[in-house]
Order: C-alpha cells, then structure tokens, then sequence
C-alpha cells in the first residue's frame, strides 16, 4: 500500500525470495542471525514436536528482524524435516547430503514448514503445512548423478534435495503443498497478506 513501511522477508533463502518476487512483491530482504541449534534443542527437549520447532523458528526469526524494521510488516520462514521420528538438519558438507539421501531412501518423510506474520513485537498471523514426500528407491548410481548436476545448492536444503530441481527423480510420491516444499507456504501466506489489506486483494 501506498505510503505503508515495506514488507519485509526476514530470510536468506533464494527459494523463498523468488516465491514472493514471482508473486508480483518486492519485499526488503533481512536475513536473521539466530541460534537455530539452540532453539532446535530445547523445542525437543521440552517434548514439543518439529512442526513447533518450525514455528517458533521463524517466529524467532521475524522477531530478530522487526526490532530493526519498527512499523514493517516482518515475514519469518522455516522448515524442519522428520523421518521415523529423527529430526534431520541441513547437511554439512557433501558426503553429509549423500549420507542423508541414502538414509531417506525408500522411506516417507514430513517437511514441517511455518510462517508468520509478525509487526513490531506482535505476532499477527501464523500458518503451519505439513507435506509428506516419499522417496523411490534409487541406485547409488542415481544418486551420484543427482548430487553432480546439482553440486553444494543441496547443502541450502534440510532435506539435501530441491524438489524444484534434477532431485524430483529421487521421488515416487510427494503429498501436500508445493510451495510449503519449496520453503515457505505461500498461498495461506498470500491471503492473509490481502485480508489484511497489506497487498490489494
């Protein structure tokens, strides 16, 4: 809106970015510096589940950038990954992704991703996706094949994939919002920018 203090994304995340700029926004960029570890740990260690964890994630996340941004409209972002019960976390180096897809293979799991809406220090709106994706069961050889025409984006990834890239022939069924895959749920998102009259509805 005119005259209105910009949107804000308070991510580093390409994915995210280009969602938001495909859909005709232009929002100020300002990733956060947050111990993600250390919020990861007492989430579970309080027994709370991973779609928590990815709440308060980006709620933190928005929180560290809204105090830099008074007035803004604040967007924090952030997906967890659970497989049989084991929370998985972007991987390290190479040799990590490789491990991680090999122990994703043939097996589902659950990509818990959150956003929020957040101005000054008032969380006004929050929405949480769940998607289900299962993996085929691959051969090294298409794994290795994967991982070259990709190379170190999939360290960017909790899941070691993009879906959006040579990674999709790694799958055999994939169950719930693309965009929540993608990093962010963007149509929830979407609606509740223009009910809230932030973006023309």
């Amino acid at each position: 809106m005119v005259g209105s203090p910009p949107l804000v994304l308070a991510s580093g995340s390409a994915a995210r970015r280009t969602m938001l700029t495909a859909a005709g926004l232009d929002p100020v960029l300002a990733p956060a510096a947050i111990d993600e570890e250390k919020l990861k740990r007492r989430t579970k260690a309080g027994g709370l589940d991973a779609g928590e964890a990815a709440s308060r994630l980006a709620e933190a996340k928005a929180r560290a950038v809204a105090a830099s941004h008074p007035g803004s409209l604040v967007i924090g972002a952030d997906q967890m990954l659970i497989c049989d019960g084991d929370w998985f976390d972007k991987p390290a180096d190479m040799a990590s992704a490789r491990r991680q897809l090999l122990s994703l293979r043939g097996r589902t799991h659950s990509l818990p991703t959150a956003v929020v809406c957040l101005r000054d220090d008032i969380c006004l709106w929050r929405h949480l996706e769940t998607p289900r994706l299962t993996m085929r069961r691959f051969s090294d050889d298409d794994l290795d094949a994967v991982l070259a025409a990709e190379g170190e984006a999939v360290l960017g990834s909790v899941g070691a994939y993009r879906i959006e890239g040579p990674a999709i022939r790694l799958f055999e069924r994939i169950e719930g919002d693309w965009f929540a895959i993608l990093g962010m749920p963007l149509l929830p998102l979407l609606g509740y920018l223009r009910d809230s009259g932030t973006i023309p509805g």
